[in-house]
């Protein structure tokens, strides 16, 4: 069950993020802050909407970040629930942080190593295979990135999930139509359509915005429970800053002191611009 909501929306939330990925970037350290603002949502609406977590009754579901580079989103919710701790999140990147660039199992609510893309989404199959085995009924989700799903491993997950009954396997994608440099439409413009590549091999396969939450939630809540659900998130690379949004250079690249007040200044915009319109 998702915990208890307060007056702060998702949208907010999500603000909020990404003022502290900001914030974070200012330490010297280069981020991943554009691939980390893509996937915010998708990231947001599992923990706070959709994962049922320790003390909500039963079997805490499972998190994998497939697409490890996005750690920042990942990392910034953690805080927010009190797993990791804001001198942990201040040191991400630093020497003897135990915060990387990547995602590292063994660190408070990591679950898998990732990063090296295309393993994410055979690990969580292999989770949810063993707790269909157990009798166990929580669920694994998994968010991976397409450029990622160009990695054979990926398909042969995506064969083998329905195959083997997995609907307890959520599978969602962030889908921002870039792989590090360039556009994945330009790059393999055959990997079009996805939607129907996914659901042929006998996924529940779903298309929404992926910076709405109330759709992300609705896509998973709306399942059939008969197959593994896969999300398509259609999402803006640097979500929310005008200079990052699907720009390559902002694929790995901290703002200056300049860029970064900008940046806040837009989110400020933003918030004011969605209040006025409430």
């Amino acid at each position: 069950m998702p915990p208890p909501q307060t007056t702060e929306t998702a949208a907010d939330r999500c603000r909020r993020y990404r003022r502290r990925i900001l914030d974070i970037s200012q330490s010297g350290v280069p981020l991943h802050i554009a691939p980390a603002f893509s996937c915010l949502e998708l990231v947001d609406a599992v923990y706070h909407d959709l994962m049922r977590r320790s003390g909500d009754g039963g079997s805490p579901d499972t998190f994998v970040l497939s697409k490890g580079h996005g750690c920042l989103a990942q990392y910034v919710v953690l805080e927010d629930l009190g797993v990791l701790t804001s001198e942990q999140l201040d040191s991400c990147g630093r020497p003897g942080s135990i915060l990387g660039s990547h995602p590292d199992y063994g660190v408070p609510g990591i679950e898998a190593s990732t990063g090296s893309l295309g393993h994410g989404l055979g690990i969580a199959a292999g989770m949810a295979l063993a707790d269909k085995v157990r009798g166990d009924d929580r669920r694994v989700f998994v968010v991976l990135s397409d450029g990622e799903l160009q990695e054979g491993s990926v398909w042969e997950a995506m064969m083998v999930a329905p195959s083997l009954g997995l609907s307890n396997l959520v599978a969602l994608v962030d889908l921002n139509d870039f792989q590090s440099l360039g556009r994945t439409s330009e790059t393999l413009p055959n990997f079009y359509p996805i939607v129907d590549k996914v659901a042929s091999f006998g996924w529940d396969c779903r298309d929404v915005n992926g910076h709405d939450n109330g759709a992300i939630v609705e896509a998973v809540r709306g399942r059939t429970g008969t197959a593994p659900t896969m999300v398509l998130g259609r999402t803006v690379k640097g979500k929310g800053v005008s200079y990052m949004e699907n720009v390559p250079i902002w694929h790995y690249r901290s703002p200056s002191a300049e860029e970064y007040q900008q940046a806040l200044r837009e989110l400020e915009a933003a918030a004011e611009a969605e209040a006025a319109r409430a």
